[in-house]
């Protein structure tokens, strides 16, 4: 690593590419999926050695529920595993564990099984991993501004006082600071209604290999450049 003091404190990560690696092979696209949930294992596991704060992973958008059906039936059932499984491996190692997004339509028993995972970590102080499951930006947006309309129609807040700090407090999770750097794998140069809010002042990377085949090295090499540049948050640079 470059400079050990400049580590990004959040990283995001739009996993993309999972359907096509396991086209390239001629596997199902669930075997893709399958493949890149260990990929978000090693990633846990490299952000905490690496001094990581939160990992932000976009697992399921609002707009996959018009997948095929058998996929998305999948696609529950490793959330399903990840939440009997890996929760119990990230409480022992001291990390919290959050998830954005809407609960509706996740199954009920998901959602239960979400809640309590959140529940269960939530006085962990390591690495904060936090999963986007059926989660849009615009989507965030909107509930925010829903709830704040709510409060001013309650008469509980002064619409003439709402700033960034009063708005941001309405999103998902507004004790998650934005991240620092946003990875996209698969070579696709766009950000797909992620955390619209957030990602403001973020450095982006793209990389052009799959999600399953971005490993703890592909994070280093982002992490490498993203050290390289200079973040003005649209001021000017120190020269």
């Amino acid at each position: 690593m470059q400079d050990s003091l400049k580590i990004p404190k959040h990283i995001a990560f739009i996993m993309d590419g999972n359907g096509r690696w396991a086209k390239e092979r001629a596997l199902g696209r669930t075997s893709g999926h399958r493949e890149g949930i260990k990929r978000v294992r090693e990633i846990i596991r490299g952000a905490t050695q690496l001094g990581i704060e939160v990992v932000t992973f976009f697992a399921f958008s609002n707009e996959n529920w018009s997948r095929p059906k058998n996929e998305v039936s999948v696609l529950m059932r490793y959330l399903d595993n990840f939440l009997g499984k890996e929760i119990v491996e990230l409480h022992k190692n001291n990390m919290r564990f959050v998830v954005i997004g809407r609960s509706e339509p996740i199954p009920k028993y998901l959602q239960a099984k979400i809640k309590k995972a959140q529940e269960v970590t939530c006085g962990n102080t390591g690495l904060t991993v936090v999963l986007a499951i059926n989660y849009g930006g615009r989507q965030e947006i909107m509930d925010a501004a829903r709830q704040f309309a709510k409060d001013v129609s309650d008469g509980l807040v002064d619409p003439e006082g709402l700033d960034e700090r009063r708005f941001r407090s309405y999103l998902y999770a507004a004790d998650i600071p934005d991240p620092d750097l946003l990875i996209r794998t698969s070579d696709e140069l766009r950000i797909s209604n992620f955390l619209l809010w957030q990602l403001s002042y973020s450095e982006f990377y793209f990389s052009r290999k799959y999600w399953p085949d971005f490993g703890i090295n592909d994070l280093k090499e982002a992490i490498k450049e993203y050290q390289k540049r200079e973040r003005r948050f649209g001021g000017l640079n120190a020269g």
